[in-house]
């Protein structure tokens, strides 16, 4: 497994990450607990959920309990006042049974809190990286803008924003941005929601890109190995796949 730098967090993260958000879908305890372990066994050191999906933030927690300190856990609050950010972080703090979070990411669309402000989210969020119950944050986002002002803000260490072969240009713009920023730039929706269906194309297109972590939901032991043996064996960057990527793209947009 190849371990990518997660920005001035100063990370060091697996070029696969795993994604909870399906594991409502994995069936059983035992079979969430089992793709959870492969997927640490397998070199996975990065596993994400969130606060809206708490069936998924408990599986994760409950999978993760005895190899807790040997990854970074990663969650994030939809908060809008102080007092539900803190309400939420220690409800995910008892639900993934740990005492503080490596990154604590807040979701937001058409608004980015800053310091000082009347709502007290980036203070809020300062305040708890000194308790050290998170220890990293950063801006969840499916906003552009949004996500462009946090990057140029400084304040924010990571972003988690959509990025995959059918984005747009822009979107490319934004991932170098960060890296000129050493922001973290974590790719969620890395088969662009679910209307990529080639892996391997998909896979080859993010590890152009050396400081981007894709987040991929997995929900079976079938489904990782895939992401893992294409993350392992990507296809040659030739003509070929250069052509491949720009049809389904242009296709899509």
């Amino acid at each position: 497994m190849e371990y990518v730098r997660l920005g001035k967090t100063d990370l060091l993260i697996s070029r696969v990450a795993f994604g909870a958000m399906r594991l409502t879908d994995a069936g059983s305890d035992e079979n969430v607990a089992a793709v959870v372990r492969s997927a640490y066994d397998s070199g996975i050191n990065f596993f994400d959920t969130s606060r809206r999906t708490p069936e998924s933030e408990k599986l994760l927690g409950d999978a993760l309990y005895d190899i807790r300190l040997s990854i970074f856990l990663s969650t994030a609050t939809s908060a809008r006042t102080r007092r539900e950010l803190e309400a939420d972080l220690e409800e995910s703090l008892m639900t993934l049974h740990c005492d503080f979070v490596d990154l604590y990411q807040l979701e937001v669309e058409k608004f980015l809190p800053l310091p000082g402000e009347a709502d007290n989210l980036y203070d809020t969020l300062t305040g708890l990286k000194n308790q050290g119950k998170i220890r990293h944050f950063g801006i969840v986002t499916t906003n552009f803008e949004t996500a462009l002002k946090a990057v140029e803000s400084d304040l924010y260490e990571t972003l988690q924003f959509p990025f995959s072969m059918v984005s747009s240009e822009k979107s490319s713009e934004l991932v170098r941005l960060c890296e000129e920023h050493d922001t973290g730039f974590i790719a969620m929706q890395p088969l662009g929601g679910g209307i990529v269906e080639n892996i391997p194309l998909a896979v080859g297109f993010l590890r152009q890109f050396e400081s981007v972590i894709p987040i991929w939901g997995m929900k079976n032991q079938q489904e990782m190995e895939q992401i893992l043996y294409f993350n392992e064996h990507p296809p040659v960057l030739d003509e070929n796949f250069h052509r491949d990527v720009e049809r389904i793209r242009m296709f899509f947009n």
